[in-house]
């Protein structure tokens, strides 16, 4: 069970790190997306990925337009998803398959996200990698999202395969947070709920964890 104390840091945290990023200018968030674009480039777990979900920017997030512009034009086999706020299964994410064609529909939160088709759901274990956008991270790799735990939610599957020894379970998606270098903290309080990443990027370095 979570303290309130640890809560309260966690919301104060996020509040603190959200009115940080949101306070770069269009040109720094310009050369962050650069930044991370590259970074990606150089990662070795996407290079033989196939099916990558992503996101659109979203208050200051660091955004990925230039990174998927480029593998569309470069490695036209690569697929991209976005998430969709789960019609039936509240507080979760579906992933639908991405192009520069898709219709995209504002959610509740007023987030951009694909028109939804039941043909075009990408289910969530055939996802390689899945580049998830952070509020905040530390060396460690713990993360803090945005406090909504739908990414939470959506891959808690992963915590079960992980500690499995059954070899018959499907291979888990690589879990790769974004960020800014600014959001980075010493030490974040965790809760048993954060599922770690298995990489954080940022516009300047990329750091490793889980023997990815």
């Amino acid at each position: 069970m979570v303290s309130e104390q640890i809560l309260k840091s966690r919301t104060a945290l996020r509040k603190e790190l959200r009115e940080a990023r949101r306070a770069l200018s269009a040109v720094q968030q310009e050369e962050a997306a650069r930044g991370i674009a590259e970074q990606l480039h150089q990662l070795p777990l996407l290079k033989h990925a196939r099916n990558i979900a992503g996101y659109l920017v979203n208050d200051g997030e660091v955004d990925l337009g230039p990174y998927i512009a480029s593998q569309w034009q470069s490695t036209p086999s690569k697929q991209f998803a976005l998430p969709v706020l789960h019609p039936v299964c509240k507080g979760h994410l579906l992933f639908l398959f991405y192009s520069s064609h898709t219709a995209l529909v504002k959610n509740k939160y007023k987030i951009k996200e694909p028109a939804l088709s039941c043909q075009n759901v990408l289910p969530t274990s055939q996802c390689d990698v899945i580049l998830m956008p952070l509020v905040g991270f530390d060396i460690k790799g713990n993360r803090l999202g945005m406090g909504g735990g739908y990414y939470d939610r959506t891959l808690a599957f992963t915590q079960t395969k992980r500690h499995s020894r059954d070899q018959l379970c499907p291979k888990n998606p690589k879990l790769v947070g974004i960020a800014h270098d600014i959001q980075e903290v010493k030490s974040l309080p965790i809760a048993p709920w954060d599922v770690p990443l298995d990489a954080i990027v940022t516009p300047t370095r990329t750091l490793i964890f889980n023997n990815t």
